[in-house]
């Protein structure tokens, strides 16, 4: 298994905190569960994009789960936070800065925020992918009880971003490059090429799904990577021809 940090989406290889991890050895004991994971429930891939404040963590029987930060760090199995009354909040920006193996059956994700304590098993990381939309949802419903906002990431307001263009998109646009205001729901690379092909929807077919890379700030890019204020989106043509528009 592979475990990597990223600053958008290129791969790199582990950074002190985020090690390799081979594949795990047969379980020595019946009775810690620490060592004895489902068969199908082992991590074969463990991705931290730290940009976007997500982790993705994919698993032998094909499953592949995008896990928030913060929905790691308020999901927390550590004592301190599985015995507290409430629910943490305040960690809508938290990231994680290192992923350090325990065994082979989990993980200590180490949070910016000072949180160190929590041993995630890879059963426990397969249960939180595995009910994340009905888990956050219960979260949500008890932060309206106690009365608190939460405060969406990226939602301020509108952000500046440079945009550069590359092959035949610099001839259909007629500029190398330029700035645009985007509005706060532009939250992530796959909405700024949608918002991108409303506003120029002669040229849309330019800009369609598998037609173009992204990078961000010089990093290959997912559709989950964040765009925030100042952000450097390069769009590059996957092909030398360009697409002939649809219908």
């Amino acid at each position: 298994m592979r475990v990597s940090r990223t600053a958008g989406s290129k791969r790199l290889r582990p950074r002190p905190g985020c090690a390799t991890i081979r594949s795990p050895r047969p379980p020595t004991s019946k009775t810690d569960p620490m060592t004895e994971p489902s068969s199908d429930r082992i991590p074969t891939e463990i991705n931290l994009h730290s940009k976007s404040r997500l982790l993705v963590i994919a698993f032998a029987d094909g499953s592949r789960f995008e896990l928030p930060c913060e929905y790691l760090r308020v999901f927390s199995r550590a004592k301190e936070v599985r015995t507290l009354e409430n629910p943490v909040v305040g960690k809508e920006e938290v990231n994680i800065t290192a992923i350090e193996p325990q065994g082979q059956y989990a993980v200590r994700l180490v949070f910016d925020d000072g949180h160190d304590t929590g041993i995630y098993s890879w059963d426990t990381l397969y249960e939180l992918g595995r009910h994340q939309e009905e888990n956050w949802r219960g979260y949500l419903e008890r932060l309206e009880e106690m009365g608190y906002r939460r405060r969406e990431p990226g939602t301020e307001g509108p952000k500046t971003v440079n945009l550069l263009y590359f092959t035949y998109l610099v001839k259909a646009f007629g500029k190398e490059a330029e700035t645009v205001q985007v509005p706060a729901s532009v939250e992530n690379v796959e909405r700024l090429l949608e918002w991108l092909r409303r506003q120029k929807r002669d040229k849309a077919h330019l800009l369609q799904d598998g037609s173009v890379r992204i990078t961000v700030n010089r990093q290959f890019a997912e559709p989950f990577t964040r765009i925030d204020h100042g952000d450097e989106v390069a769009i590059v043509p996957t092909s030398p021809i360009a697409p002939a528009p649809k219908g």
